[in-house]
């Protein structure tokens, strides 16, 4: 290919507006190169001892402490400056971290070495056979938290890994990749490409097994690539996360909350608030403080590390906000605070958005919004807020604040979620390295668990190995079987 047919692709700076930064995008010819590389290096790889892995892994973590405060501030170059940005390194250092404590425990809590309990003359051992290739293609916000989510328990697991950032967030690969070089064993089985839709294309071509983090229309479309092909996939789409409040909870603690849970990194965090149900006792106090609440968050846009809230990380997604706001108006729904897109800086930005008079026939009420919105809605028993709260396509996570622990739980075991938190919002953290959850819904499809120790077990196909000790069955014997 000469240097006139390659494709590039603008970079929007979301905090000023202006494109600094051009993509080459990697062709399929490129893709398939770099795939056949990671395939053959993926031999010796997935062949290595464990404990030897977790070796070259601890390695790695050392590499990237170095450069802890490069990954951060790239990361925060790509979101607008979200403040979970600034973090990047160190949640980075606890994701393998973490994997280089449980991944041999969680292996070997889901291997077997014994006899058949079926048949007591047959041993039974088990193996663990990593997929040789597997593609991680990421989202814009969290960027490079949610695509290592997949790509490090592949890794630990014995894969290669393919990633490609999103194209509108990819400047914290080259900080990473930085510190993926130092450790030769590692670059050899952890490769990147940058690109667009095609580039995922051609990565699913090459692939033994797909992780994708979006939006349902482009999961779809994976979807049916990776069933053409029969590798398997797993699909995290995103979610219309509910909160019930019931009579009883504690306004202080509901409202704070639900403040931190629908705005958090501007909203645009798949199991952000996005739905708000609250006991019509309370309903107008409730309303009231959380106004008050929200009118205290600041931006961002003199300081990145000062303010709150950052601005949006993809230009368009502002714009579908605001037709939300704007249908949701018209329809009679009401804005207290908030509402609307301010251009500072050429960012753009949104401050907490209190609306009141919303209902299901709403696109606020019914499709991902991926802003800092709170629509409230009052419920009249607790009864119809759970009918509400299922009342969606989507099931990733869900809310529940109540009077009491046990109040909550007894809500929290009837909603339709992978996750339910009670007593607060936004607990997803809480299920790393603990417990693995299924998604609801269009949410999340593929099966298997992206948190928990047991998460890594996406990643290997798992073979029964039988020896029979005792003498085969005979052919001959057949008649006798089932007399006794």
């Amino acid at each position: 290919m000469s240097e006139g047919d390659l494709r590039t692709l603008p970079v929007r700076n979301p905090r000023t507006g202006e494109i600094d930064l051009t993509l080459t995008v990697a062709s399929a010819a490129e893709v398939a190169q770099k795939a056949a590389r990671l395939r053959e290096n993926q031999k010796a790889w997935g062949a290595m001892p464990l404990p030897a892995r977790i070796g070259i892994m601890q390695r790695f973590l050392g590499e990237v402490a170095k450069r802890k405060d490069a990954i951060a501030e790239a990361d925060a170059a790509d979101t607008g400056g979200c403040h979970t940005s600034y973090l990047q390194g160190f949640i980075t250092m606890g994701t393998i971290g973490g994997w280089i404590e449980d991944a041999q425990a969680a292996l070997d809590k889901a291997g077997y070495e014994g006899p058949s309990k079926a048949m007591p003359s047959v041993s039974v051992r088990t193996q663990f056979v990593p997929y040789p290739l597997v593609s991680v293609i990421g989202p814009w916000n969290a960027p490079m938290m949610l695509v290592l989510l997949d790509a490090i328990p592949a890794l630990f697991a014995g894969c290669a890994v393919l990633i490609k950032a999103s194209e509108v967030t990819p400047r914290w690969v080259e900080a990473l990749f930085e510190a993926v070089k130092q450790v030769p064993e590692l670059a050899g089985v952890f490769d990147y490409v940058h690109g667009d839709g095609s580039t995922g294309q051609a990565m699913i071509d090459e692939s033994d097994l797909v992780c994708f983090t979006g939006s349902v229309p482009t999961g779809r479309k994976i979807a049916v690539q990776c069933a053409q092909r029969l590798i398997p996939c797993y699909l995290e789409l995103g979610g219309k996360d509910p909160v019930i409040v019931t009579a009883d909870a504690d306004l202080e603690r509901a409202t704070t909350a639900v403040l931190r849970g629908g705005v958090h990194a501007n909203g645009m965090v798949c199991f952000s608030v996005e739905r708000i149900y609250v006991a019509r006792a309370i309903h107008d106090d409730f309303v009231k403080l959380l106004v008050e609440k929200a009118q205290k968050v600041r931006l961002n846009c003199d300081n990145p590390r000062a303010g709150h809230l950052h601005p949006f990380t993809f230009a368009p997604q502002a714009d579908i906000v605001a037709k939300q706001l704007a249908d949701a108006v018209a329809a009679g729904a009401t804005i207290l605070t908030g509402g609307e897109v301010e251009t500072i800086h050429g960012g753009l930005y949104m401050r907490p958005t209190v609306v009141t008079g919303v209902n299901h026939e709403m696109a606020l009420m019914k499709d991902e919004t991926f802003g800092p919105i709170l629509p409230v809605m009052p419920f009249d028993t607790v009864e119809e807020a759970i009918a509400l709260a299922n009342d969606t396509e989507f099931g990733l996570t869900a809310n529940v604040i109540a009077g009491s622990d046990e109040d909550a739980l007894a809500i929290g075991l009837q909603v339709n979620a992978g996750s339910v938190f009670m007593q607060d919002t936004f607990l997803t953290f809480a299920k790393n390295r603990t417990v693995g959850s299924n998604s609801f819904g269009v949410s999340g499809v593929g099966g298997g668990s992206r948190t928990g120790p047991e998460a890594i077990l996406r990643y290997v196909r798992r073979k029964a190995l039988l020896t029979q000790h005792g003498a085969p069955a005979d052919i001959q014997d057949d008649h006798h079987l089932g007399r006794h």
